[in-house]
Order: structure tokens, then sequence, then C-alpha cells
């Protein structure tokens, strides 16, 4: 009698997107029993939402080596496209999420056709730049806040009704957008764009030699990429019911940098679980230093959970230096081990 085959590592790490969108879609059930549903489902909804982000960055940066540190000029766009459109009245999704996505697509495709045609740190920096321009410009509009930002009197409508104003059923949005997202990535690189955009990666002069426009390619995929994170600060603006320049800070752009490496370049998924390794860090981390350090006079413990970003982002490093791959690498290792 012949025992039934092992699968393979490959198939196992096929299953990861599946027990991810699948623990998103229990969590609702779970919060209900655990006393802090509230809390659990806001946080979990972050997560979604800059899952969404790092996932539309990966697609550039994992897939095609395009380096952006301006990507969160996108969740500004987004932000501010929803906020200024509801002070004027405008106040429903089904109006907005279409504006939000031309916006970041033209905001896209014009920085992207000049950003495209410089390469390596250059690139870095002209994305920078732009970011940097964008953020400014909404420090700027005093109408809209200026530094302070803006405060949305509500959730977005939808076909008039409201129900997003409902935790549960904005968390049911947010991971719709989710799986929505990664399914249109999903599609994109799986397809012969993607595999175009993927042989830019490794050899730009090759491809132009077997007859393909890379910078065509390239643009596309950016404007895709925008036009997701784009979608991801709406939802964020939403979330908080407020839209400031925050949004759009350099150092944002950093942080989705770093959710895409410590989750795994290359793997969508693997950018949603970096977003949420880093949000779950983030928010338990000044409690797990309290809570180790019980050996330290109470004085030391507080300004340790106080200065607890002194501990962040060294922790962070070691992660990305000892984890090549990210978390999805370790992954891989592991089931070949």
């Amino acid at each position: 009698m012949q025992s039934a085959p092992v699968p393979s590592p490959v198939m196992r790490l096929e299953l990861v997107p599946i027990i991810l969108f699948a623990a998103f879609a229990a969590t609702p059930t779970l919060a209900a029993y655990s006393g802090a549903e509230g809390y659990i489902l806001s946080l979990l909804t972050r997560v979604m939402i800059f899952g969404i982000a790092a996932m539309s960055l990966d697609l550039i940066l994992g897939y095609g080596a395009l380096v952006s540190f301006g990507h969160a000029a996108f969740l500004g766009i987004g932000g501010y496209a929803a906020g200024i459109l509801a002070s004027h009245g405008i106040e429903d999704a089904l109006i907005q999420i279409p504006v939000v996505l031309a916006a970041s697509a033209a905001f896209a495709f014009l920085t992207g056709a000049i950003s495209l045609r410089t390469k390596g740190v250059y690139f870095i920096m002209i994305t920078l730049a732009f970011g940097q321009m964008l953020f400014f410009l909404a420090t700027s509009l005093a109408a809209y806040g200026g530094d302070d930002g803006m405060t949305l009197s509500a959730r977005s409508l939808v076909a008039g009704w409201g129900v997003l104003k409902n935790d549960i059923a904005f968390y049911w949005m947010a991971l719709l957008c989710l799986l929505g997202t990664y399914g249109l990535s999903r599609a994109v690189v799986a397809s012969r764009f993607g595999r175009v955009l993927r042989g830019t990666r490794e050899n730009t002069i090759r491809m132009q030699a077997i007859g393909f426009q890379p910078f065509r390619y390239q643009l596309v995929a950016y404007v895709l990429s925008g036009m997701m994170a784009g979608l991801a600060g709406f939802l964020l603006a939403n979330q908080a019911e407020f839209v400031s320049p925050a949004f759009m800070t350099w150092q944002r752009s950093g942080e989705l940098i770093f959710m895409v490496v410590l989750g795994g370049l290359g793997s969508l998924h693997g950018a949603v679980i970096g977003a949420a390794a880093f949000l779950l860090l983030e928010e338990f981390l000044p409690e797990i230093l309290h809570a180790v350090s019980f050996f330290l006079s109470d004085d030391i413990r507080s300004r340790l959970a106080e200065n607890w970003k002194m501990v962040f982002g060294p922790l962070l490093i070691l992660i990305v230096l000892f984890a090549r791959g990210g978390i999805m690498g370790l992954l891989r290792r592991g089931r070949h081990d």
C-alpha cells in the first residue's frame, strides 16, 4: 500500500495567503468573545490598510526593483481627496473612490513619466522630492487645515447609507479592498505584463534587445501601484476620520519600504505580513519592554517604555540583516531544512 505523497515546501507556502486572509476573516467572530472587540478590530483594520499600501509598493519594488521613497504621497492623495470632497458635501464613497483613484493615477503618471527616466539613487531622490513637494503643498492648504490637518465629519456613505460608521462593516470593507488589490496584483504579476516587468528588473538592456520597451511597462506598474496606495489612503482617512500632511511624510514612505523588506520582497502577501509585523511590534513593544525589564527600577522601566523606539529601530534592522528574504524567506528556509 502506497503512502500519500508529502506536500512539497512550495505547495505549503502557497497556503500562506489563504491562512492569512482566513485569519483576517475570522477576526470579527473571535474578537466578539475577547472583551476588547473595538480595539482588536481597529488595530487589524489599520494592519490591512497598511497591508494594501505595502503591497502596492511591493508591486514596483519587489517585481520592478523601483525603490520609491515618496510612496506615502499617494496615501495623502487618497486621504485628502476624501476629506476635501466631504468638506464640499460629496460624502458618498461611490463618488469619492473613483476620484481618489483618478487623482492617484494622474499624479503617478506625471511623476512616474519623469522619475522613470532616471535609475538607482537618482530615482530614489526624485521620488522623495515629489513626495516632499506634495507634503509641503498639503501644509499650505489653509482652507483644509494646513499643518493641523482636517477632520472628517463622519465616514463616507455608501449609496447614501452610513453603513461604514459601524466598525465591523468598515472592517469588512477594508478586507474586501485588501482581497481585491491582492487579486489584481497577483493577476498582474502572473500575466505577460508581469513577466516583462520582472525581466526589466533582471536585465533592462536584454528586454530592449528582444523588442520590449521597459519604460512603458514600468510606468503602467507605477500608476497601478499609486492607485492602490491612494485607495489605502482613502481607507486610512475614513478609519481615523482625520487626514493631515503626516500621511505623506518621507518617514512614512520609509516605513512602507521597511514593511515590504520585513515581509519579503516580491511575494505580495509577504508585504501584508510585513505590515502586520511592523504595526504589531510598534503597538506592543512598549508593554513587552516594561514586562521583561522587571528586574530594573521603576524609573528605568518607565524610561525604557517611553523610549521604546530606540529598541524598535535596531530590532527591525537585526531582523532584516539576519532574516534574508524577510519573514517569507524564513518560512522558505524552514520548509527546506
